[in-house]
């Protein structure tokens, strides 16, 4: 969107604490200069319209319970028994309750199950749809190491928000040895054991994700970009510049001509298939004795689209590290970028587009500075979620993308 496109509303460009509480017209004309996936409209018209709702505040673990128990009622026939409530650490956007649950599952009897209920706060640091979330876990489940989807309050009929609820997954998601990725991950060492047999498998599972046939999946809440077409990369764009525009606290020239250059070289995709979104370290669990994946978690970036995408997160400097000993850059921590580029072609039998890849690359840091330089300001300065202090903190990390993204574009410039 160029200058001349923006918003017909002149006093929107500079009235930032408008979007504390933004007018129906606002919203409406985000909708109409935006076109993106549908029930990712539904989320971002949701949070508009409950942005000026009080600040977040924590259930505590009793009530926890009782709002459980009313769900558990309406889907569970017969008896069930709640134990052992608690709350989990870590994730900078949901909210997860650790519980058991004694019933007796249609299909397997009389069970003692270890149960996770993930939540949304007031307002996430991403305006994602539990309901897409749940039907790709449900779809990827025979494919890829996931938790089952057991319940699902959608229209938070039971809980403040949205909630799914999953079985838990054992594994960790760094050696118990090394006090690197402390945040969400980012660059955790694995060391050499763990690099190889962790790496395997983690290229394998993003070639399964990526050559799975949607044609046949339940997949009601996604709409499908068309093949051949620019659609997954527009609607994407799309997305994000609207998040942008609806969160934003400032002007910030580098996201004007990112967005311009990122509309200018908008790439066809040729094939398109099922996009984790976040896939990377600090998103699986694995076992430490046996070394095997146990869990891909965090899906609520998932969408049907260019695997490219997929690609340049992994590869996104953020994720990984410098390996010590040769001074290469590691991706995940796991492998070189060429290394993981090839071996990925060879177990997938798709190919690597180096343009396409670079636009995604340049495409996922513009993301990604919109989450830190506008969502997570808009959403910690008004109180919205569990996690203010992290949501304070990443905004830290605008420099070194502001950064990555100007080499990113002189690069393409050359």
């Amino acid at each position: 969107m160029t200058a001349a496109e923006r918003i017909s509303f002149p006093s929107y460009d500079t009235d930032f604490d408008m979007r504390d509480n933004p007018p129906r017209e606002f919203i409406d004309e985000m909708r109409r200069r935006y076109r993106v996936d549908s029930e990712i409209d539904r989320m971002l018209v949701r949070k508009l319209e409950r942005r000026a709702s009080p600040p977040f505040q924590r259930i505590e673990l009793d009530e926890f319970a009782a709002r459980l128990d009313g769900l558990l009622r309406a889907r569970i026939d017969g008896e069930y028994e709640i134990s052992g409530a608690r709350w989990m650490s870590g994730g900078a956007s949901k909210m997860q309750v650790r519980f058991d649950l004694r019933w007796t599952d249609p299909d397997r009897g009389p069970v003692t199950d270890r149960l996770v209920a993930r939540m949304d706060p007031s307002e996430s640091l991403n305006a994602t749809s539990r309901r897409q979330e749940a039907e790709i876990l449900e779809a990827v489940r025979d494919t890829l190491p996931v938790p089952r989807v057991l319940w699902l309050d959608e229209a938070a009929t039971w809980f403040p928000e949205p909630t799914l609820v999953y079985s838990f997954a054992p594994g960790t998601t760094k050696p118990t040895a090394t006090d690197t990725g402390a945040v969400s991950g980012l660059g955790t060492m694995f060391g050499p054991d763990l690099r190889r047999s962790l790496g395997t498998q983690f290229v394998d599972h993003l070639a399964a994700l990526h050559t799975t046939d949607i044609s046949g999946l339940r997949l009601d809440s996604f709409d499908r970009p068309s093949p051949d077409t620019t659609e997954a990369a527009e609607w994407k764009l799309n997305q994000y510049a609207r998040v942008w525009e609806e969160d934003r606290g400032e002007d910030h020239l580098l996201i004007e001509v990112t967005a311009n250059w990122l509309r200018r070289n908008l790439p066809t995709t040729d094939r398109i298939g099922i996009v984790h979104g976040d896939f990377r370290s600090g998103n699986f669990l694995f076992d430490e004795k046996t070394h095997e994946i146990t869990a891909w978690l965090d899906w609520e970036y998932c969408h049907l689209g260019d695997r490219h995408r997929d690609l340049a997160w992994a590869t996104d400097s953020t994720f990984g590290h410098v390996d010590p000993r040769s001074g290469e850059y590691l991706v995940c921590g796991l492998f070189t970028e060429a290394e993981f580029l090839d071996r990925y072609q060879e177990a997938s039998g798709l190919s690597v587009d180096p343009q396409r890849l670079t636009y995604y690359k340049i495409a996922n840091t513009y993301q990604l500075i919109i989450a830190t330089l506008a969502t997570a300001y808009r959403v910690a300065r008004l109180g919205k979620t569990h996690q203010d202090v992290l949501l304070s903190w990443v905004k830290g990390m605008v420099p070194t993308l502001s950064g990555q993204l100007v080499t990113l574009l002189e690069e393409k410039d050359r």
